[in-house]
């Protein structure tokens, strides 16, 4: 099937639910909306602030893989439009994780949600009380606490140990990637490559550690 000549999407709800969350943490984010080979299904991806890339695969064949303005597509659905807004292509400068994927465990979502809830009750306390009786700047305290291990997992079938950092968590929480308050399911910590990943009923995060990223200067 051919890629749409608008944006493609029939899962509007689902689409707009993405949109308009990312858009609360990063107005100005780019999003990029990928055809899944099935020809009835489209990645959305995106950057939050902190360096997650977060991603949701809605109904619809799409526009082929093509990067737009969060904002303006949100505008677009809203106003149940089918246009695809001006690409801009250029301003998409990140990786993607590979398709395929190990999951290693599994996790309740109300895990996830206390796991965020606790790192949020520290923060505030450290901004209140400091740290070991000293101040600290406020941001220095929000990258610390998210550079921090939330969970630690080991695949049942090995010996490889995945550390899920508070980065994954607070992306998973923050795009409501675990559903209502009262919803139930589970998260998968997942690996792909160089890539870890949390996968929950509503979308996933993933991080590539700057520790594993290998930088080579051009040949002449």
């Amino acid at each position: 099937m051919s890629p749409a000549p608008g944006h493609g999407l029939t899962g509007i709800g689902d689409a707009g639910a993405f949109l308009a969350r990312l858009t609360r943490l990063e107005p100005a984010a780019p999003v990029r909306l990928r055809s899944l080979p099935d020809g009835a299904r489209t990645t959305l991806a995106a950057r939050l602030p902190w360096g997650v890339l977060v991603t949701r695969t809605v109904a619809g064949a799409g526009p082929g893989d093509v990067t737009v303005a969060a904002a303006q597509l949100l505008a677009v659905l809203a106003a149940g439009g089918a246009e695809l807004p001006a690409r801009r292509d250029e301003q998409w400068r990140w990786p993607l994780p590979p398709a395929a994927a190990q999951a290693v465990e599994s996790i309740p979502v109300e895990q996830v949600r206390r796991l965020a809830a606790a790192a949020a009750g520290t923060l505030r306390t450290a901004e209140r009380e400091g740290v070991a009786g000293r101040a600290v700047g406020q941001r220095a305290l929000r990258e610390a606490l998210l550079d921090h291990v939330a969970l630690v997992v080991t695949g049942a079938d090995g010996p490889e140990r995945v550390e899920v950092s508070q980065r994954l968590v607070q992306a998973v929480v923050r795009m409501r990637f675990t559903g209502p308050v009262e919803a139930t399911g589970v998260a998968q910590v997942r690996i792909a490559g160089r890539w870890t990943g949390l996968c929950a009923p509503f979308g996933a995060a993933w991080w590539q550690s700057v520790n594993n990223l290998t930088i080579r200067p051009m040949g002449s």
